[in-house]
């Protein structure tokens, strides 16, 4: 199998590699993708050091050619940030200016970033082998995987949150976390978990009784909302549980993009030692992780060891309350044929309307993203709940389309 890793000169893709050298599925040859060439130099280098410290025989290379690495892949697992860290700040600034979130995944921030990215992503689709996946990894995924799906593409979109969530549970219940099966259900960093089944025993009930305080500390919510709607709300709810919270700290604290591109700076220093071949601690403080354990369980069942992955799949009636059309994160069964959501019940009121509000949000940006225009910038901005208000949304469309038309043409 080769695996062709776009945006391959991330600080997150040594992970990667050392997954791919650490777990049990055999990858013949990796191929990281990124026009930053000297970067790619530096975490190319380091990876192959991780590789040889296993006794690894999977083969990494690196390449600034796309089609090139491209060529021959099986999947191509896409995790690229057009625009690096400059516009991710920007993302979780601009905002803040109206009183609105500042975050890269969603509310105004989030469509900013979909704006840019779809259109890279689907090029690099359309130039990809056409039996390989696509797996997007890539933010915001529900909007970019909605993108590749409307056109045609064999993708799926995978995120982080699940898997982090299930390792926290398997902790407190002392069991493997292959043992914990969740009903994980939901928007892309929308979601919620309604169940943690064990030897077909559901145990959330009695996780959330018993250690319901430390789990809202460590999902950073109030400890009532998990008692009340009986979930472990995804740590992306505080957004919406707790806006104007957070943009209180957002205005008095540092954008986090700025603290990851410091981390990102000291990363690439460490990556360049020629006697490092281990992941260094301070990677942990990049985010992401368990990114590699869900990246290549996925991709082990997509390639013939079935299993139970949280991922982002069309509706197709799984959520009653959503359009087949929409993309959905849940838990899915992943053979060769691709995902398929597990059974599970229709969403409480109150999860229902918020999923199907975001949700409309998210066909009206791939909208946007696809066709470009002020017009639909706003009307985009208007509909999400984070936003809502025209006022703001004409001044954040205003924002937006300013600080990232160097990225979109049609905005010039």
């Amino acid at each position: 199998m080769r695996v062709a890793v776009v945006g391959g000169g991330s600080t997150y893709t040594p992970e990667l590699v050392d997954g791919f050298a650490r777990l049990p599925f055999a990858v013949d040859e990796v191929v990281l993708i990124d026009p930053a060439v000297s970067r790619l130099d530096i975490v190319g280098s380091f990876g192959r050091r991780i590789l040889a410290r296993y006794g690894s025989t999977t083969r990494l290379e690196w390449t600034s050619d796309l089609d090139a690495g491209l060529a021959d892949a099986d999947v191509v697992l896409v995790q690229l940030r057009v625009g690096g860290q400059r516009t991710r700040i920007s993302d979780e600034t601009f905002p803040l200016e109206c009183g609105c979130v500042g975050q890269e995944t969603t509310g105004a921030g989030g469509l900013a970033k979909a704006l840019r990215t779809v259109p890279v992503v689907l090029d690099v689709a359309a130039r990809a082998p056409e039996h390989a996946w696509i797996v997007a990894f890539t933010n915001p995924v529900g909007i970019v995987t909605r993108a590749l799906l409307d056109a045609g593409h064999r993708a799926i979109g995978l995120c982080n949150v699940a898997i982090g969530i299930q390792r926290t549970l398997a902790r407190l219940l002392d069991v493997a976390a292959d043992a914990v099966t969740l009903d994980h259900v939901g928007l892309n960093h929308l979601t919620w978990e309604r169940a943690a089944v064990v030897d077909d025993t559901d145990r959330l009930p009695k996780l959330i009784a018993n250690h319901g305080d430390y789990l809202a500390e460590h999902l950073d919510l109030p400890p009532e909302q998990l008692l009340l709607t009986r979930t472990l709300p995804s740590y992306y709810l505080r957004y919406f549980y707790c806006h104007d919270q957070v943009v209180a700290e957002q205005r008095t604290s540092q954008a986090r993009g700025a603290r990851v591109a410091e981390i990102e700076r000291d990363l690439l220093a460490m990556y360049q030692d020629p006697a490092l071949d281990a992941l260094p601690s301070l990677l942990s403080e990049r985010g992401g992780a368990f990114y590699s354990e869900a990246a290549i369980g996925l991709l082990a069942s997509l390639h013939g060891r079935p299993g139970t992955h949280a991922v982002d799949v069309r509706n197709n009636g799984t959520l009653p309350n959503l359009p087949d059309e929409a993309v959905v994160e849940v838990s899915c069964h992943v053979d060769e044929s691709g995902a398929t959501p597990l059974p599970t019940a229709p969403l409480a009121p109150d999860l229902a309307g918020l999923t199907a509000h975001v949700s409309g949000y998210e066909e009206l940006a791939v909208e946007a993203a696809l066709k470009g225009g002020a017009d639909r910038v706003f009307r985009a901005l208007l509909a999400h709940p984070l936003v809502g208000q025209v006022d703001k949304a004409r001044v954040l469309t205003d924002r937006l389309l300013g600080a990232n038309a160097e990225f979109l043409p049609w905005a010039r």
